[in-house]
């Protein structure tokens, strides 16, 4: 059934929202470097099967890092496989460091840039020093939060410079906690970067921020609700607040609640089908279930990932929040 927004959207507009044409040209493009093997199968299997494999997220497997990041559903899409695949990580307790985190994340892109797996351990670590150990549920939510909003933390870390460093101006009216008067914001000299920068002044520029920014934002009421607990925070105390907030992971919508992190009851059920197979040295697929064994991350061709990797949906986390980091 059509749904009350496609409706109400002229179809251009709907169009740029769901990012359709970045779909139709990627489908175009692997229709003609595959066009070959397609012909057995026919163009209209084709498009039905990327189109479904769209749907299912399962489209961004072993895909290049500038596909996977093209639009918010995939960059979603990755983030749920990654949890799904490499879940049993969390479940066994294992530490590591950013360098294996980022084998992991090869495992699915090859050409995943270090630079993001980097920034996403600092919101961890909240220093440089990368070799230190992590949980998998702290890195996972630290990595949403760095690989979704990438674009708009960039944005914020210029804002945090700028007012860090006295760079607005000096003068800022804001409401005092009690009196209702107007104080001055603090020159340069007067703040530590250790102390961070007002949260209220922090907020007023994120929230014009978030109105006029063309990426993702997370919800500026939930931005709100982190940055008033608090009169003063860090850069990277805004983003481990902002991994850590349940609102913001439910609003992205790509992970569950940390309690239920090492919870996936149907890629259990089809591990208990797999394991049941091998250890029966059954050759041949039960009829009804080769569907069930295709939805192991093996390595395919660009067009074929699709609804048969589906159940690929990285296992992914259970952190114990056994981070080393003398900060956390």
């Amino acid at each position: 059934m059509l749904s009350p927004e496609r409706l109400s959207l002229p179809g251009p507009e709907y169009l740029a929202q769901r990012h359709v044409l970045t779909y139709m040209e990627d489908a175009v493009s692997q229709l003609l470097e595959n066009r070959e093997d397609i012909s057995q199968y026919g163009i209209a299997r084709f498009f039905t099967e990327y189109f479904n494999s769209v749907r299912q997220g399962t489209h961004i497997l072993f895909r290049e890092f500038s596909f996977i990041q093209a639009t918010p559903h995939n960059r979603a899409s990755f983030l749920r496989t990654f949890w799904r695949c490499f879940r049993a990580v969390g479940k066994n307790g294992d530490l590591l460091t950013a360098k294996e985190y980022h084998c992991l994340l090869q495992l699915l892109c090859p050409d995943f840039p270090m630079e993001l797996t980097q920034k996403a351990a600092r919101i961890v670590l909240m220093d440089d020093a990368m070799d230190c150990l992590m949980s998998f549920s702290d890195f996972l939510f630290a990595f949403q939060i760095q690989f979704y909003y990438s674009e708009f933390l960039d944005s914020v870390a210029a804002i945090y410079q700028d007012l860090l460093t006295g760079k607005n101006p000096n003068t800022v009216i804001v409401p005092t906690s009690s009196s209702g008067q107007h104080r001055s914001r603090l020159a340069p000299s007067e703040c530590s970067p250790l102390d961070g920068v007002e949260a209220s002044l922090f907020y007023h520029c994120l929230e014009s921020l978030c109105d006029r920014s063309k990426y993702s934002c997370p919800p500026s009421a939930l931005v709100k609700e982190v940055l008033s607990s608090v009169q003063r925070l860090t850069f990277y105390g805004f983003l481990m607040a902002l991994a850590k907030h349940h609102g913001i992971n439910r609003a992205l919508g790509a992970l569950p609640d940390k309690g239920d992190l090492l919870l996936d009851p149907p890629m259990d059920q089809e591990l208990e089908k797999l394991l049941s197979q091998v250890s029966g040295l059954s050759i041949s697929t039960p009829a009804g279930s080769s569907g069930d064994i295709a939805n192991l991350p093996t390595r395919r061709s660009p067009w074929k990932p699709l609804h048969h990797c589906q159940k690929v949906n990285i296992e992914s986390d259970g952190s114990t929040d056994e981070t080393e980091s003398s900060e956390n």
